[in-house]
């Protein structure tokens, strides 16, 4: 599996909400950027306890999604932004269902891996509520799983705008990221579904300790 890298985008950390600070709108870069362990650099993340880490390095919003989106929302300017969705990497024909947990990729000359499907917050409605009514898209991410999904950063290296994203291992076949989103997100698995996820070492840390509480309460 190849596809073409359209954009990389990142951000820096600015006024989002008030006195609250955020790097959520990602502008696109120009020529090779430097990824390390913790993702492109720069790119920040405001709120450190919530958002990045080695887990969370690299964010992949679907481009597909942004037709469902200009269906539902209408063709809004800011749906022709590579970045809309706060993602990193911009890629055509690669959706949830086409990926794994555990996946590798070779992304320029980095070495990346599948880490967790993102759970979707408040800052996604928040950043369209100035371009259209926005209320019920995190709601409709979850139900949908059209969620996107983060990489983490085996080998560091660097990529630009044109490069190619390659699969070149497979990871757990059995879970991509739109089955390992409805069990973690929108809580629709089942006890032998938390307890594989809790077990899986290539899924992120924050994502095991959440099927974990959900083994408990299942």
């Amino acid at each position: 599996m190849k596809r073409t890298l359209e954009a990389i985008c990142t951000g820096t950390a600015r006024p989002f909400n008030g006195a609250e600070l955020s790097a959520f709108a990602k502008r696109p870069r120009e020529g090779k950027v430097q990824i390390i362990e913790d993702g492109f650099a720069p790119d920040e993340q405001a709120d450190r306890k919530h958002h990045g880490g080695p887990d969370m390095a690299l964010h992949l919003y679907p481009l597909a999604h942004h037709d469902f989106w200009r269906e539902e929302l209408g063709d809004i300017d800011l749906l022709k932004e590579p970045g809309a969705f706060g993602s990193n990497l911009a890629v055509r024909d690669l959706v949830e269902t086409q990926v794994h947990l555990g996946d590798k990729f070779r992304l320029g000359t980095a070495l990346i891996e599948i880490s967790q499907p993102r759970k979707p917050c408040w800052k996604i409605e928040h950043r369209f509520a100035d371009h259209c009514n926005s209320k019920g898209m995190v709601a409709k991410i979850v139900r949908s799983a059209r969620c996107g999904w983060y990489f983490r950063v085996l080998e560091m290296g660097e990529a630009q705008a044109g490069d190619t994203l390659a699969r070149i291992e497979l990871g757990h076949e059995d879970w991509d990221i739109a089955r390992a989103s409805f069990a973690l997100h929108a809580g629709t698995g089942s006890q032998e579904d938390y307890a594989e996820l809790a077990a899986m070492e290539v899924l992120s840390a924050a994502e095991r300790e959440r099927a974990k509480a959900k083994l408990k309460t299942a």
